[in-house]
């Protein structure tokens, strides 16, 4: 009898927790989302399409999904605009400079979510302190409404994950060669020729993972735009999480997580072969 190779046996516990933390839950869920709603219980017993029929007959459901979607969209953009500065001048730091640029980015993921999202609501009350340097700069007359906007969510939203696409790109403008640059510098490359054929390119394999894990992140977020959303601004989310936890219908839940996962997926699959193409260009 031929033993399982080494590398076989090294692989099973993180096939284990791949398995019991992500495919059980994702297969039960798809489960309950054909399930009739009960009358005592959460779900019945036996299996329809209703709940996805009401979902794609409803221009409200699809009002939400397709905010969610745009406001993760938003908030990655803002994201890679405001981290790929940062992570040019961290990867060029040394010395306790490095240590402190790290030390601001990581910052925020010292603090928690609802400190986090607390301070925000704080800062945009309306006698709070944005709102009283505005008018005391004299740029507004009468305090602005922030909590409870779609603007303050996707502010909220890049603080948070402003992190999270900084340090993946860091690492690949870390790994270009200087030498590289200095070429193109001597051979009459512009600094615009320099950042668009040589250091754009070559830190794509940085912004690659740095947006889908942004944009998975943002569109799965919940305590943010719960907080600083309200009832306002709805997102597929907390949709969601009132489904299963305010209403109890387990099964409608489940069909609406079910969606916005597809949804998602989509967005990544498209976002990977437009990436995927570009970078085989920028290699021709």
């Amino acid at each position: 009898m031929r033993l399982p190779k080494p590398r076989l046996l090294l692989a099973v516990p993180a096939i284990a927790l791949i398995f019991v933390f992500m495919i059980l839950p994702i297969t039960n869920m798809a489960e309950m989302s054909f399930r009739t709603t009960g009358t005592s219980e959460p779900f019945g017993e036996d299996y329809t399409l209703a709940h996805y029929s009401r979902i794609f007959g409803d221009t409200y459901y699809w009002g939400v999904l397709v905010r969610s979607l745009l406001t993760a969209a938003t908030v990655t953009v803002l994201c890679l605009l405001v981290s790929y500065p940062i992570a040019w001048h961290m990867s060029k730091a040394k010395g306790m400079k490095a240590v402190f640029l790290y030390a601001c980015i990581a910052s925020p993921l010292m603090t928690g979510v609802l400190v986090r999202n607390f301070g925000w609501m704080i800062v945009a009350a309306l006698n709070g302190p944005l709102n009283e340097t505005l008018m005391a700069l004299g740029i507004i007359e009468r305090p602005l409404r922030l909590l409870f906007t779609q603007g303050l969510v996707i502010l909220a939203l890049v603080h948070v994950f402003v992190p999270f696409m900084v340090l993946p790109i860091n690492n690949a403008l870390r790994n270009i060669s200087p030498t590289l640059i200095e070429a193109s510098t001597s051979m009459g490359a512009s600094r615009r020729d320099v950042f668009r054929d040589i250091i754009l390119p070559l830190s794509f394999p940085g912004i690659y993972p740095g947006v889908i894990l942004v944009y998975v992140l943002a569109v799965a977020a919940f305590v943010t735009p719960a907080l600083l959303g309200g009832q306002m601004v709805s997102y597929m989310p907390t949709l969601i999480i009132g489904e299963l936890t305010g209403t109890f219908q387990w099964p409608f839940g489940s069909a609406l997580a079910i969606v916005l996962s597809l949804s998602t997926v989509i967005v990544v699959a498209i976002f990977t072969a437009l990436t995927a193409k570009l970078m085989e260009r920028s290699k021709a």
